[in-house]
């Protein structure tokens, strides 16, 4: 006596959904317990907040309200062949800094983590100096003495 015969399931609960080789859904590359890795882009915005934390408690009367923001790219290109790494908005009391031509348009003699980061902290250094109407290096005076 032969019953009826019965299909073998899928791993898939989701109808359509292809369950490629029946290993299921890919954890993260990372596993569970250990922490995410950061990408250039989450490396770049916590350089940025850093460096703008630093400066605001430098000079927090003067950037007590500035809001500094990072965009991709800049909306508006210019007449001028150059591409803009930040804008400031004296009005707004804004900063901008535009990652990629930060990243990509910067020339390093050291293209290592340390550079990367020592980079875009000289942009925002410049663009908050810009701001304020004073030399970059006024800002932070003892900063880089200890080198």
């Amino acid at each position: 006596m032969t019953g009826p015969t019965k299909k073998s399931q899928s791993g898939s609960a989701r109808p359509g959904w292809r369950d490629r080789h029946g290993r299921g859904i890919r954890a993260a590359v990372t596993g569970p317990n250990l922490p995410l890795l950061r990408s250039r882009v989450d490396m770049f915005d916590m350089t940025v907040a850093s460096t703008a934390e630093y400066l605001k408690d430098l000079w927090p009367d003067e950037l007590d309200d500035v809001i500094f923001e990072v965009a991709g790219m800049p909306s508006e290109l210019g007449a001028s062949p150059a591409v803009d790494r930040w804008r400031v908005l004296l009005k707004q009391r804004r900063v901008i800094l535009y990652r990629l031509p930060i990243e990509r348009l910067s020339r390093l003699h050291r293209y290592d983590d340390m550079h990367k980061r020592m980079m875009v902290e000289s942009c925002v250094f410049r663009a908050v100096a810009e701001l304020l109407g004073k030399d970059p290096w006024d800002l932070a005076p003892d900063r880089f003495r200890h080198l």
